[in-house]
């Protein structure tokens, strides 16, 4: 009914997490029996981002296995099958009462301040009432009796639990008049045809589970076991909003955000495991997870923390060499995009000159679309500095030159900051008459045609010496 977001995306993790823990099997199974609330292109869309966030199903629509069709709205003659069993064993029958009298019996109980349900009318019908009514032509739905006398179940987070649906609720629809199932119906039959051993689902359907374990006896099997995960919602305790659209799992790729990201944050904030810690891998969540450790707590998501996840595992992405170079392709396709109608230098799309640039910035950007931001344009823009702009600024600009020029051809070791800022300081006192600031101000034009941004000394350990000097020179001799 919707396309994949934070919430859903923690639901099909743990259900990933647990099941390539125990060896396994992840299955995505499509549920659009509800036809009024299908969204086209939905179904496609939560695979492809189940694909993006690194935790692809074994078995789905898109890749078949041996328990197909994965997709029920494909698997109707299934659920008419089970539901003619249900009627034949008098566990269902049919109901052939009008969306109008429902509405009314609905209008009733809200008016008396009671819950609406239905009243079991039709479960009273006689079999000569029911065929004189098929005779008719009437519609009809099929529901299921509910019995009192419910067995307790043991949920792998909740622990013991029952729930008398009978006593707070109707007979539910099973079959639609469209020919249709319902979410109690379909889930029973496809996850019993499927062999299904476990289901790890959002908390709210824990008191449907009482409901959907009489469908089992009524069938005569064996139910899987279930876990009902806790809520996640906004660090204020409201629910994640749908509304705005930022909780939509293609908002968060299309922002730059890593899948390994999101899948940190939806774990930190919950439970399941021993401590909380950032940072971690898809691996170490598996090896880490234990069902027993879920709380019953709502789990609480902070957001506004998802750039400094977002950074931590940027920074594994850059030190790890195999995804260096995809980093490495994608800050050359951004850097084309910025400033691709700009002055760009061959040069410095470079592999090499970009992959120092990354392991230079790593721990220090967020996102890697922050390396193409106004700050950093210096790096991927060659300025167009005359010598008479730099003389405004101080007739030393040749003795300046010089020094700069001597100081980055003695500084083969690696740069540091921190050191550069002290050889600049140094730098500055062989100049007869030119201020410090004055020096910093003429250096950050020449490298980078700009009045703010990192420091100088940042701008020069980033562009390296070979860059630096190319610059100097070319300004000097403009």
């Amino acid at each position: 009914t919707g396309f994949l977001h934070l919430g859903g995306l923690r639901t099909a993790l743990y259900n990933y997490i647990f099941a390539k823990k125990h060896q396994g099997t992840f299955i995505l199974r499509v549920e659009d029996t509800d036809q009024n609330r299908v969204v086209p292109g939905a179904a496609e869309g939560i695979e492809d981002m189940l694909d993006w966030a690194g935790i692809p199903p074994d078995e789905s629509p898109r890749r078949g296995g041996s328990f197909g069709p994965y997709q029920q709205s494909h698997r109707l003659d299934f659920y008419r099958s089970a539901s003619d069993v249900l009627l034949e064993r008098g566990a269902a029958y049919r109901c052939f009462c009008t969306p109008q009298r429902l509405e009314l019996l609905k209008k009733e109980a809200l008016r008396s301040q009671q819950t609406p349900r239905y009243d079991n009318r039709c479960r009273h019908l006689t079999p000569t009432e029911v065929a004189e009514k098929l005779s008719q032509g009437l519609d009809w739905v099929v529901r299921f009796r509910l019995e009192k006398g419910v067995e307790p179940f043991e949920d792998l987070v909740y622990g013991w639990n029952k729930h008398e649906v009978a006593d707070v609720e109707g007979d539910p629809v099973i079959l639609k008049g469209d020919g249709f199932p319902t979410y109690h119906l379909a889930n029973v039959v496809d996850d019993h045809y499927m062999g299904i051993s476990h289901v790890l689902r959002g908390t709210e359907w824990l008191t449907s589970t009482s409901k959907h374990l009489l469908l089992y006896k009524a069938f005569g099997w064996d139910p899987p076991q279930f876990g009902h995960l806790p809520l996640l919602l906004n660090k204020d305790g409201g629910k994640l909003s749908k509304r705005q659209g930022d909780i939509f799992l293609e908002h968060f790729a299309r922002d730059g955000y890593l899948p390994e990201a999101l899948l940190d944050i939806i774990t930190n904030c919950g439970s399941g495991f021993a401590e909380k810690q950032m940072g971690r891998s898809l691996e170490e969540l598996i090896s880490q997870f234990e069902i027993g450790r879920i709380t019953t707590h709502s789990a609480f998501l902070d957001l506004e923390k998802l750039p400094e996840f977002n950074r931590i595992h940027l920074t594994h992405h850059i030190e790890n060499e195999g995804l260096r170079q995809k980093l490495i392709r994608e800050v050359q396709l951004l850097v084309e995009h910025v400033y691709g109608d700009q002055q760009v230098d061959q040069e410095v799309l470079e592999k090499e000159y970009v992959e120092r640039v990354l392991l230079l910035r790593k721990g220090h950007i967020s996102f890697l679309k922050n390396l193409v931001s106004s700050d950093y344009s210096y790096l991927w823009v060659r300025p167009s500095v005359s010598r008479e702009q730099l003389q405004t600024i101080s007739a030393e600009v040749d003795e300046i030159g010089k020094l700069v020029l001597g100081l980055m051809m003695r500084q083969d070791a690696v740069l540091t900051v921190e050191e550069l800022n002290k050889d600049l300081r140094s730098l500055q006192k062989q100049t007869k008459e030119t201020k410090y600031s004055s020096v910093m101000k003429l250096l950050r034009l020449a490298l980078s045609g700009q009045q703010h941004g990192p420091s100088v000394a940042e701008m020069m350990v980033t562009l390296g010496p070979k860059e630096v000097c190319g610059r100097i020179h070319k300004a000097l001799s403009s």
